[in-house]
This record gives C-alpha cells, structure tokens and sequence, in this order.
C-alpha cells in the first residue's frame, strides 16, 4: 500500500490540476477538502467545478453551507461546513439526501461531520507552504 501523493502546486498550477480532476470525476463521488483558513478548498472547489462544466460563479458557501451546480454531465453539490458547531447538525441541511444524491459532492471542513462522513472518494488536504504565499502543499 502507498503513502499519500504530495505535490507542491502555485496558483495556477493547483487551478489547472483541479480542473483536470473535475473533468475526471462521475458521480456519486464525495470529494472532502480539509486545510486551515485559506489554504485554498474553495479556489479548488472552482477548479473542480470548471472541470465539470459548471459555468456559474462558484462561491464560498460558507453561508448558505449548501450550494448547487449544473455542470454539463454531472451535478455537483459544493458544502462548506465550517459553521457547523457540531454532527448534530448535518440533518438540518439535509446531508442524508445530499449523499443519497448522484451527484460529485464536495465538502469543505469535513472534519465537522464527525463519523457522519462516509469514507470519501478521494480527500484532498491542503496546506500552507512557509516562505511561499502561492504555493500550496496538495496531499491526496
């Protein structure tokens, strides 16, 4: 069995293997985003997004904690749930029909889901890189 893949990536480089990862995916697929503030989920999450053929702007859904997209062949489900205080939570957004869904569903802070999660198609973490503002550790 191997180790995880790491890959130092700067902005456009993380935008461009987002998209190609975006283009790779077919529901259902969980894709759960994990890193400190401002590591870059949500400028992955766009990435991801692109690739799927989601034309609409794609934002942080920090607030509204669910958001939907068409994308050309596949519906993507983006969550944010950093604001979540607890598991206990998740059924007031309706995270049962979310993962029931055929959807890509793509989590950000899914640590606040607890054993709520289910083992996600592929976790990515994100990490700053010190002494380098635009780059990103990407650990899958």
């Amino acid at each position: 069995m191997s180790g995880p893949v790491i890959r130092l990536l700067d902005s456009a480089a993380l935008a461009e293997w987002g998209q190609a990862l975006g283009a790779s995916l077919r529901a259902p697929a969980l894709v759960a985003l994990s890193g400190e503030l401002g590591a870059g989920k949500t400028t992955l999450a766009q990435a991801i997004a692109r690739g799927l053929g989601v034309t609409q702007p794609v934002t942080s859904p920090t607030f509204a904690l669910v958001q939907e997209y068409a994308g050309t062949t596949e519906k993507l489900v983006h969550l944010d749930l950093y604001r979540l205080r607890s598991a206990s939570e998740l059924p007031g957004i309706g995270w049962e029909d979310i993962l029931a869904e055929r959807a890509i569903v793509l989590v950000e802070w899914p640590e606040r889901a607890g054993a709520a999660l289910p083992s996600p198609t592929l976790a990515i973490h994100l990490a700053h890189v010190p002494g380098r503002s635009d780059v990103r550790e990407v650990r899958t």
